[in-house]
C-alpha cells in the first residue's frame, strides 16, 4: 500500500498549514482512498543542535574508550550550573555533559543532540542516567538512531552537520534538529483498489486530495521539461511472437541515455528521507532516482549499464528454456508467455535482460563503477505483467502499477525527469536523441456516451447537469455534447489517458457518485416482508450442529485442501472413489493442491494439532464442504464475457463442475469428560459415535438404519454404514461411523480407539419429512415386553426392528436394541438380538389378551421376515 509523506504531497497541490496526517486521511477517505495507516513524526521532544565545548577521552577497564563531553546546546536548554558531580573549574559556559562512545567528531563540531523526553524511533526514550561514573544528560545521535539510515558517506558514528547525512546543513547551538533534519514529517498509508492505479503515484494522490478538499493542484508531469530531441538513440525493436489473446505486450517503449555520470555521487539527503519515509530503501544514486520518478509520477522506471547492453534492444516473448538470473539473484526458468527484454550480444534478441514490467537482470544492472546507463520508460500490457509476476512468484513495485495499468503518456516525460535529477546530483550529460518506440501520442480513448439522466437512475438521487459535468471534468475527462439523432440530453465523455479503468457508462456514473459525495447518497435499509425467515435446510443444519454441540463436542473449521499423502495414511483402497480429487492450478500451498472429498481428511489433521497443544481427548465436530472431482475429461467451457452464455453452455458448464455436498463429521477420542473423586470417566467409544449420528438425524427429523461394513479409515469390525429409507421403501448410505483403524489413529497420534463419524448432511435432510406432526400425550398407561431373537449373523438388527413394528402394528410404541449375544449356547453362525418393546393404545388400556395377541404377531412376523426363533 502506498505510503504519502505530507511534505512530498504539499509539493503538488496546497496543504493547509498545520494540517495533519489525520485529517489527509480522512479527506482522501471521502474520495474513497480508504486509510490503512497513520505515522506520525519518528522524533519527539528536545531534540537541538549542539556545539561540542569540550572532548575528554577516558580509558575504562574493558579496554574500551568513551568520550565525556561538554556540549552548548543553547540558553534554552543549557544547564545554569554545571552538574554538582561533574565539577569543571574555570568552565564559565553552561553546557550539559553526556557521555559518548564515537570518535568521529572534535571539539568545535555541531552535533546533533537528544535531550532527556527526546522519543526516538522505536519508543526509544531519553533520559539523565549516571554511567562511566559520570550523569550522562541526554544523547549525541547518530543517522541510525534517527531513523535515516546508514550514513551516505559511509562514515560510521554521531551525525556532524556540514557531512554525511547532514551535508550543506548547519545552525546555533539550540536551534530545533527535527525541523532542520526533517524529521516532523507524517504519513498516511492508504489502500488503492485495484482499479485506481494511478493513486499508487503522489501525482494521483495529489489529484484526489484537490477533488476531495477544493484546494489548487499542479500536476508534476506538466513541470517537467522536455527539450526537443530528435529520434535516433538507442534503437529498439518491438516484436510480440506469441500474442495473449491478440494484444501486444509493448505499446510503447522510451529510452534515454545518460554518461558521464560520477559513480560516486551521492543520493541527495532529502530524496533518500523522502524513499525511506514511502518505505523504500535508498541504494544509490542512479536507482534511488528511478525509484523516486516512479513514487512521484507512478511511471516505472529501469535503468541499464550502457557499457553493458549490445544495441539493438529487443521486446519479445520467451523462448522454451530460456532462463533469467534476476536482482535477487535467483535464476528462474522463463514461460512462452512471460514478455521479455533482450539486446543482441549473441544475435539479435539472444541475451535477456530482464522480464518486462517485473524484474531486470543481473547482466546489465547498475554497479558502483557505472558511469552511463540507459533509461527505459515504457508501457506494457497489464494482463501480461499480472501473469509473469505470479508465474515466478515475484511482486515488484513496478509490477504493482504495470498491472493495473499506467498513464501511456508518462514514459517520455518520466525519462527526462529521471534524467535531468542524475544529471542535477551526479554529473553527466543527457543524450541528444531519444528512442520512443511505438508512437508517442498512442492509442486515442473512445468516448463514451452518457445520457444526462442515467446518473440519478443508476445512484438513486437527483444530480444536475452541472454537478454532472463538473465531476467529469474534475478527473480529466473531455466533456462534450452529443452528436445525432436521440443525442439530445447525452455527453460524450472521452476518459483521460490515466484513467484505463473507465470504460463504460457505469464508471463515469460512480466517478460522479464519489466525487459528489457519498454522503449525499441516504442508507435506506429494505423492509424485511413478514413471514419469512430461516429455510429449512438452514434451520435443520443448525439443529443439526446444535444437537452435537449439545452432546458435548466443540466445532472447528479446517481448510479444505490436502496433499496426495492423505489417502494413503487413511488407508484408502487404490481405486476408491475418494482418490478422484479436484486439483487446484494455484494452490495456496504446493503441498496441499487438492480439494478434500471427505471432511475426515482435515478433520483429523485438527485433532492431531490439539492434542499436540496439550489437550488429553478430543471431541470436535465440523459442517463443511467436500467435492469429488468428474474426472479428467471435465473441462468447463469459458464463455465470451460481451452476451449471456447459451443454454448450451451453461450446461456444459454446470456438468464440468466437481460433486460438491455439504457434510457433518465428528472426531471422538480419550476420555468423555473430566475425571472426579468419583472415578475415571468413560472414554469415548464406536458406539458414542453412533449415537452422535442418531442425535444429528433426530435433530433435523430423519431416522438412521445402521449396518455392519468395512471401509476406510475405519475399523474393519467396529464401523458401520448409516442409511435413510425414502418414502418409496428405497433405502440410501448417507454415510459412516465407527473406531478408526489402528494405523490411521497411530499415524495421527490420537487415543486409543478413538471413534469418527461422516454425514451427507444434505441428503439426509432430504429424507426427513418436510412437515413433522406433533405427537398426542398419551393418556393410557404402557404396556412393557422384551424379546429375544436367535437370528444369522448376518441379519441386521434393523431388520428385525421392522419386522416387530410391523408385526405388532400401531400398538408399538417405542422398539429399542438393548443387548446382542453371541455364543455356543446360540450355536455358530448365529446371534441374540434382545428388544426392549413398549405398548400403547390410545384409545384404552389394554387388555392381557391384546398383549397376547401382539406378542403372537411380533413372533411370527420376525419368523417370516428374517427366520428368527424366540430364544427360549
Amino acid at each position: 500500500m502506498p505510503r504519502i509523506p505530507l511534505t512530498w504531497l504539499a509539493e503538488h497541490t496546497e496543504l493547509p498549514a498545520g494540517t495533519s496526517a489525520l485529517q489527509v486521511a480522512t479527506d482522501l477517505s471521502r474520495v474513497g482512498l480508504e486509510e490503512e495507516a497513520i505515522f506520525g513524526a519518528q522524533v519527539t521532544g528536545p531534540l537541538v543542535v549542539g556545539r561540542v565545548l569540550e572532548l575528554v577521552k577516558e580509558p575504562q577497564k574493558n579496554g574500551k574508550t568513551i568520550n565525556w563531553v561538554r556540549v552548548d546546546v543553547g540558553p534554552e536548554h543549557n544547564e545554569d550550573l554545571d552538574n554538582p558531580k561533574d565539577p569543571q573549574p574555570g568552565e564559565e559556559r553552561p553546557s550539559r555533559g553526556i557521555i559518548c562512545g564515537a570518535h568521529n567528531f572534535v571539539e568545535g563540531d555541531l552535533v546533533v543532540v537528544s535531550l532527556p523526553g527526546t522519543v526516538l524511533p522505536g519508543d526509544f526514550a531519553i533520559a539523565a542516567r549516571k554511567t562511566y561514573g559520570h550523569v550522562s544528560d541526554g544523547m549525541i545521535c547518530s543517522g541510525d538512531e534517527l531513523g535515516l539510515g546508514e550514513d551516505p558517506t559511509g562514515e560510521d558514528g554521531i551525525i556532524v552537520l556540514g557531512r554525511g547525512h547532514a551535508e550543506g546543513l548547519t545552525g546555533e547551538p539550540g536551534d530545533d534538529a527535527i525541523a532542520l533534519l526533517g524529521l516532523a514529517d507524517e504519513v498516511v498509508e492508504i489502500n488503492v483498489t485495484p482499479d485506481r492505479g494511478y493513486c499508487f503515484s503522489m501525482r494521483g494522490v495529489a489529484r484526489e486530495y484537490s477533488h476531495a478538499t477544493g484546494v489548487a493542484y499542479t500536476d508534476p508531469a506538466s513541470t517537467v521539461e522536455i527539450p526537443s530531441a530528435e529520434d535516433g538513440g538507442l534503437a529498439v525493436r518491438l516484436r510480440d511472437d506469441a500474442p495473449i489473446r491478440d494484444v501486444e505486450g509493448c505499446s510503447r517503449f522510451v529510452a534515454l541515455e545518460v554518461r558521464g555520470v560520477d559513480p560516486a555521487a551521492q543520493t541527495p539527503r532529502w530524496m533518500a528521507r523522502r524513499l525511506t519515509l514511502a518505505g523504500m530503501r535508498p541504494i544509490s544514486l542512479i536507482v534511488d532516482v528511478t525509484n523516486y520518478v516512479m513514487l512521484d509520477l507512478g511511471q516505472p522506471l529501469h535503468a541499464y549499464d550502457a557499457d553493458e547492453v549490445v544495441a539493438p534492444i529487443v521486446v519479445r516473448r520467451a523462448q522454451k528454456g530460456e532462463k533469467l538470473t534476476t536482482l535477487d539473484d535467483v535464476t528462474r526458468t522463463l514461460d512462452a508467455e512471460d514478455l521479455l527484454i533482450t539486446d543482441s550480444e549473441g544475435g539479435e534478441g539472444a541475451r535477456v535482460l530482464g522480464i518486462a514490467g517485473v524484474m531486470g537482470g543481473e547482466s546489465t544492472e547498475v554497479s558502483e563503477g557505472t558511469a552511463n546507463i540507459v533509461l527505459e520508460a515504457a508501457t506494457f500490457h497489464p494482463i501480461s505483467v499480472a501473469r509473469s509476476a505470479r508465474r515466478h512468484r515475484l511482486p515488484s513495485e513496478a509490477s504493482k502499477r504495470f498491472e493495473r495499468g499506467v498513464d501511456p503518456q508518462l514514459p517520455r516525460v518520466a525519462a527526462y525527469r529521471a534524467a535531468q535529477l542524475i544529471v542535477e546530483y551526479g554529473g553527466g550529460e543527457i543524450a541528444s536523441r531519444i528512442t520512443d518506440e511505438g508512437g508517442i501520442a498512442g492509442p486515442a480513448a473512445a468516448p463514451i456516451a452518457l445520457p444526462l439522466g442515467d446518473a440519478e437512475r443508476v445512484v438513486g438521487i437527483a444530480y444536475t447537469p452541472q454537478q454532472v459535468r463538473s465531476s467529469l471534468e474534475m478527473i480529466g475527462c473531455t466533456v462534450e455534447d452529443g452528436t445525432g439523432d436521440g443525442a439530445e440530453g447525452t455527453l460524450a465523455v472521452t476518459p483521460p489517458s490515466w484513467r484505463p479503468d473507465l470504460v463504460i457508462r457505469e464508471d463515469l456514473i460512480e466517478e460522479i457518485a464519489r466525487l459528489v459525495g457519498y454522503e449525499t447518497i441516504p442508507s435506506v435499509l429494505p423492509t424485511a416482508p413478514g413471514g419469512r425467515g430461516l429455510t429449512r435446510a438452514q434451520r435443520a443444519r443448525r439443529a443439526a450442529n446444535r444437537a452435537l454441540a449439545e452432546a458435548g463436542l466443540v466445532e472447528v473449521t479446517s481448510y479444505p485442501f490436502v496433499g496426495e499423502g492423505i489417502f494413503d495414511a487413511l488407508r484408502y483402497a487404490q481405486d476408491d472413489a475418494r482418490r478422484g480429487a479436484v486439483r487446484l492450478l494455484n494452490p495456496l500451498a504446493d503441498d496441499e493442491p487438492l480439494l478434500r472429498t471427505s471432511l475426515l481428511q482435515t478433520l483429523l489433521p485438527v485433532a492431531r494439532r490439539n492434542l499436540g497443544r496439550g489437550e488429553e481427548s478430543v471431541a470436535i465436530f465440523q459442517l463443511g464442504t467436500t467435492s469429488l472431482s468428474r474426472g479428467e475429461g471435465s473441462r468447463s467451457p469459458v464463455p465470451a464475457a460481451a452476451q449471456r452464455p447459451s443454454d448450451a453452455e451453461l450446461e456444459a458448464i454446470l456438468g464440468a463442475l466437481p460433486l460438491q455436498t455439504r457434510t457433518l463429521a465428528a472426531v471422538v477420542g480419550g476420555a468423555s469428560g473430566p475425571g472426579s473423586w468419583q472415578g475415571e470417566v468413560a472414554p469415548w467409544g464406536w458406539a458414542d459415535a453412533f449415537d452422535l449420528a442418531r442425535r444429528a438425524a433426530a435433530a433435523v427429523g430423519a431416522d438412521l438404519e445402521v449396518r455392519q461394513t468395512e471401509r476406510a479409515p475405519f475399523h474393519p469390525g467396529r464401523a458401520g454404514e448409516l442409511r435413510v429409507t425414502a418414502a418409496d421403501g428405497t433405502s440410501t448410505v448417507i454415510g459412516h461411523a465407527g473406531e478408526l483403524h489402528p494405523a490411521v489413529v497411530t499415524e495421527f497420534g490420537l487415543p486409543a480407539r478413538t471413534s469418527a463419524l461422516e454425514l451427507d448432511l444434505e441428503a439426509l435432510i432430504a429424507s426427513a419429512p418436510a412437515v413433522i406432526a406433533a405427537a398426542p400425550v398419551p393418556t393410557y398407561p404402557v404396556a412393557k415386553e422384551d424379546f429375544a431373537f436367535v437370528v444369522d449373523q448376518s441379519v441386521p438388527a434393523a431388520a428385525v426392528e421392522a419386522a416387530i413394528v410391523v408385526g405388532i402394528g400401531d400398538l408399538a410404541e417405542s422398539v429399542h436394541l438393548f443387548d446382542v449375544f453371541t455364543g455356543e449356547q446360540i450355536g455358530e453362525g448365529k446371534k441374540s438380538l434382545a428388544f426392549a418393546v413398549r405398548l400403547r393404545s390410545a384409545e384404552a388400556t389394554l387388555t392381557a389378551e391384546q398383549i397376547g395377541a401382539a406378542r403372537s404377531r411380533c413372533i411370527a412376523a420376525v419368523d417370516s421376515a428374517v427366520g428368527g426363533v424366540l430364544r427360549a
